[in-house]
């Protein structure tokens, strides 16, 4: 298949997590012999291009939507598909090329669901989003499921919805060894805003007051607001990207964080948790609807609720906690990775009724084992 994207940044990985994951599926795509063209616009992050080319593919960046406009519409005219991401700062521009295009299957997909639904909800204006909705396009792709599938068809007029859920690319988060700076009891990668607050003082930084003898590590560029730090929490202010792995493998257990959003539509795994899971870490994670459809609690993963359910996590032996990493790990590998997502967008994008799709997601996702 030919299959044209239209995009944030995959040029440059800094600061730009989606990046790395668009990185991994694009390379699995690109394994099975598919094309993937992408479009990206990010004149900001010119200077921190580190890909310049794609193996198996193309790259477009591009300033100005007219500039690349002609070439876009030359990509789509003999394309398989044509897909446009809510995170594409040119969507309604694309939608309009995409819908007089030849290209064979017109696609939206919706990267950020919870965000969507919320901000329709207070009638807010969506960029991502034309005046027709989602009617328009012959199938919308979500990185959410649940209600949050019949939402789409019932809000915007979505016809054909099926989730894409989120994956991790295990080339680039692995187990690592452990450094030193990043060694801790309880570590947390994430920004903390309104919507994460709670959750982190709940969770991490009112374990470390209860626990003083115990190490907290927090890597992120933003600060709780208003928080009160015990001494035993130690930030580090930015970890890139590829450092996350070295921070997971320096933490008896690692905290995952669901945006308030998120959590309230359900089904919707955050990056990171595949990314941890990948990396080998024990996982300490809030609670939300649908988390058992990824990982099974208390066997691949510790959910919490309350203060005290953390502070009784932490309190776990390292030999179970070891084990407990080690079933999570195989779960994300054998589930999660780019190259499961990619079969199952193969299987989509080539297969026309839902249960057809599910089918032979099912079958190729089994031959990976």
């Amino acid at each position: 298949m030919k299959i044209v994207i239209f995009g944030q940044a995959l040029s440059s990985s800094q600061g730009n997590g989606r990046g790395i994951s668009w990185r991994g599926l694009c390379r699995a795509l690109a394994a099975r012999n598919h094309l993937v063209v992408f479009f990206e616009r990010d004149a900001d992050r010119a200077s921190r291009r580190d890909r310049h080319e794609w193996p198996g593919g193309r790259l477009h960046p591009y300033a100005d939507w007219q500039q690349m406009r002609l070439l876009a519409d030359r990509e789509l005219r003999d394309a398989t598909a044509g897909i446009i991401t809510s995170c594409c700062p040119d969507a309604v521009a694309a939608e309009t090329l995409l819908l007089d295009s030849g290209a064979a299957l017109r696609v939206f997909y919706d990267l950020d669901t919870p965000v969507t639904l919320e901000r329709a909800s207070r009638g807010d204006a969506l960029p991502y989003i034309g005046p027709s909705g989602l009617r328009n396009y012959d199938l919308v792709l979500s990185g959410s499921g649940g209600a949050s599938l019949d939402r789409l068809q019932d809000w915007f007029g979505a016809r054909d919805v099926l989730p894409l859920y989120g994956s991790v690319d295990p080339l680039a988060h692995q187990p690592a060894d452990p450094a030193d700076e990043f060694r801790a009891d309880l570590s947390y990668i994430g920004t903390c805003p309104d919507d994460r607050q709670d959750a982190v003082e709940r969770l991490f930084l009112e374990p470390a007051r209860r626990l003083p003898h115990r190490r907290f590590v927090l890597a992120g560029s933003e600060d709780p607001a208003g928080a009160s730090w015990s001494a035993n929490v130690f930030h580090k202010h930015h970890v890139p990207p590829e450092r996350h792995p070295a921070v997971y493998c320096s933490s008896r257990l690692t905290l995952n964080v669901t945006r308030r959003t998120m959590e309230h539509v359900g089904y919707c795994p955050s990056r990171g948790l595949f990314e941890a899971a990948a990396c080998g870490a024990a996982i300490l994670s809030d609670g939300w609807v649908g988390l058992e459809r990824f990982f099974e609690p208390g066997r691949e993963i510790l959910v919490a609720s309350s203060t005290d359910d953390a502070v009784a996590a932490l309190e776990r032996s390292d030999a179970e906690l070891r084990r407990m990493a080690a079933r999570g790990r195989r779960r994300a590998l054998a589930e999660h990775t780019s190259e499961h997502r990619a079969i199952e967008l193969e299987c989509i994008l080539q297969a026309r009724n839902p249960e057809q799709v599910l089918r032979r997601v099912r079958i190729g996702a089994a031959g990976l084992g």
